[in-house]
């Protein structure tokens, strides 16, 4: 690029003098001429400056680093293009943009995968859908939820699939449907705090029969290791709380629940732990390490966490568009009380 500015200034140079010269030169030349020649340098120097920064598509920010996402990424793309039909490097690219939070780019690196598996790829489909659902493209009464329906046909044991659809059967109502895919989930053996909160939450559901081939176990016991008992983790929790700010209290729908859900800070995706409350303030909220729902979250002593409050107006589990939230990075373990304030509105 620094090659091209250069022979770029060059050429405008050249042109200055021709311009310029003719008026200098000339032996009737008076002080209307040479002020006709720093006009005409400042034009053809200056113009050219303005028209090729708001003309030219050149990206003048600096490549990003070999190392950087953006730089693995772009490794990656090359990659593909060369090898068009590399289903894993689909796959993989979908993961990196959703990574990035750029999940229309995810959203197409899915498809890819999926047209390539003829559709019979469970992460290709799982991935799109859950591209879909953080990018506002859809929700799980649509399509999100039809891929995810797909997902588990083709992998009935699909983690992410079975927590999504249990999520949706719950909000449909179908208590039975969420009861058997959250026993599903409990069948993989999940951490004991994972399976303490399933279980609360297959209590909560109005007891259902699970299907033939799929048994929960009773709630209380501890999975099936062998003969050694497992040790129970130590419960880490945060204390929090939540008032609703006068400026978006207008906007809460009378009746709504109120959600609370911890994240890593700056990731999306299921929440590492989560409650759902009745929308009264204010709010003292203590939320558990045993307040999570799949294997693999939950969270503990030390850890940072970024957690939101947010009233569901639709009731629904995923954000909506004009819900009242609001957020604060917590340390756990770090005592005190945590104030989050409702204060601002879903986009």
């Amino acid at each position: 690029m620094s090659s091209f500015l250069i022979v770029a200034a060059l050429l405008a140079i050249l042109a200055c003098a021709f311009l310029v010269l003719p008026l200098v030169l000339r032996k009737s030349s008076g002080p209307a001429a040479r002020w006709a020649a720093v006009v005409a340098v400042i034009l053809v120097a200056g113009g050219s400056a303005v028209l090729y920064g708001t003309w030219s598509t050149w990206s003048w920010k600096p490549a990003p680093a070999d190392g950087s996402p953006e730089g693995m990424v772009g490794r990656l793309m090359r990659r593909l293009d060369s090898n068009p039909d590399d289903l894993q490097g689909w796959l993989l690219l979908g993961r990196s943009y959703s990574q990035l939070e750029q999940f229309p780019l995810a959203q197409r690196a899915y498809q890819r995968a999926d047209r390539l598996a003829d559709g019979k790829s469970a992460e290709a489909l799982t991935g799109l859908a859950e591209a879909l659902i953080l990018g506002k493209q859809s929700d799980l009464d649509g399509r999100a939820g039809r891929l995810f329906e797909q997902a588990l046909a083709i992998e009935p044991r699909s983690t992410k699939a079975l927590f999504y659809s249990a999520i949706a059967a719950m909000e449909r109502g179908e208590k039975p449907l969420a009861r058997s895919r959250f026993a599903t989930l409990l069948s993989g053996n999940p951490p004991p705090e994972v399976r303490t909160l399933i279980e609360r939450t297959m209590q909560s559901l109005e007891a259902a029969p699970a299907p033939e081939g799929v048994q929960a176990p009773a709630a209380g016991k501890a999975p099936a290791t062998g003969s050694r008992p497992v040790a129970e983790p130590a419960v880490a929790e945060v204390s929090l709380q939540v008032t609703l700010s006068p400026k978006v209290a207008a906007q809460a729908s009378a009746g709504a629940p109120l959600f609370v859900l911890a994240r890593n800070p700056g990731q999306r995706g299921p929440p590492l732990a989560a409650r759902r409350l009745q929308a009264a303030f204010p709010q003292r909220v203590v939320l558990k390490s045993t307040d999570a729902m799949i294997s693999g979250t939950g969270f503990s002593q030390g850890q940072e966490l970024e957690i939101t409050a947010r009233i569901a107006n639709g009731g629904s589990a995923l954000a909506q568009s004009g819900d009242p939230f609001g957020s604060a990075r917590v340390k756990v373990g770090a005592g005190g009380t945590v104030a989050i304030v409702i204060d601002q509105l879903t986009r």
